[in-house]
């Protein structure tokens, strides 16, 4: 099978679990995801089979979309609430001053990475460094937080929604929202709804993947929904073919070629005046 299939994460899963399911559904160990949940996370994910597994590092850099809550007054060291409580205290923040942080903080940033994160320094995970108690300077990503809406507030308990580039960390900007507003907080709840021009809803669940109750999107289906396609013949066919620069007169920053039976061909970028390949998505021919 060469496809992607559109999964809802559970609580308490981790993304490869999810993964392990669809190796054995598919039958196959060429599997990949797109960007991971943590356990206490659910929500959308995508998962490339065979073939398409060439695309993960497409789908990866999308923005991502999510829906997150977190309590004002209460610091875990996870910064989520499985962690150990660090510290706790009495919180007043008004409705007003968290709209307009909210607003502030959309916005291209340097966000500091979380201790309990995959990121690899000098060769070993941070959480490792973390669980060993050693000290580690942590590094910073260039993240933007392209849109974050206030949805409901009540206890102490803010429920935002926010759309986000690669990279991002959502228990790193609940702590960045938190410290804008002079106090401390921790993520109780986060649930990723889109990704790129995907939705949850569109998703299938992970019992439904068991059972084989799935739609496997094509290459196709999915770069079609992403970027403008153009099917082209003859000579350009020939350069696409082989990942040569090309002369192509559209005001567009990236596009999607295929053949004319819509075979995927390659995706092409926007550089100076020409389109250069960005991601071959067939087997380079022979000049």
């Amino acid at each position: 099978m060469d496809g992607i299939l559109l999964i809802k994460k559970e609580k308490g899963m981790t993304s490869r679990d999810v993964v392990n399911i669809v190796c054995q559904v598919c039958k196959t160990k060429k599997v990949g995801h797109t960007g991971t949940l943590d356990p206490m996370a659910e929500g959308l994910l995508i998962v490339c089979v065979g073939k398409a597994t060439k695309l993960v590092e497409v789908l990866t850099s999308s923005r991502k979309t999510y829906v997150a809550s977190m309590k004002f007054g209460v610091k875990t060291d996870t910064m989520d609430a499985t962690g150990k409580i660090l510290k706790e205290e009495d919180v007043m923040v008004s409705e007003e001053a968290i709209k307009q942080v909210l607003k502030e903080l959309e916005t291209t940033y340097e966000q500091e990475v979380p201790i309990y994160s995959a990121v690899k320094i000098h060769g070993k995970k941070l959480y490792e460094y973390a669980r060993n108690q050693e000290e580690v300077t942590l590094p910073k990503r260039i993240v933007t937080i392209y849109q974050l809406l206030f949805l409901d507030y009540q206890n102490n308990i803010l429920t935002v929604q926010t759309e986000v580039s690669k990279g991002t960390y959502i228990r790193s900007l609940v702590e960045d929202i938190a410290r804008k507003l002079n106090t401390i907080a921790t993520m109780t709840a986060l649930t990723r709804t889109k990704i790129g021009a995907f939705s949850l809803e569109q998703a299938s669940t992970v019992e439904e993947v068991r059972k084989g109750k799935f739609h496997c999107y094509s290459i196709y289906e999915i770069l079609s929904k992403m970027y403008p396609v153009r099917r082209i013949h003859g000579v350009l066919l020939h350069k696409v073919e082989n990942g040569a620069k090309i002369d192509y007169e559209e005001p567009l920053e990236k596009i999607f070629f295929v053949n004319e039976v819509n075979e995927p061909i390659a995706l092409y970028r926007k550089k100076g005046d020409q389109f250069v390949c960005d991601k071959m998505l067939k087997k380079e021919r022979a000049v």
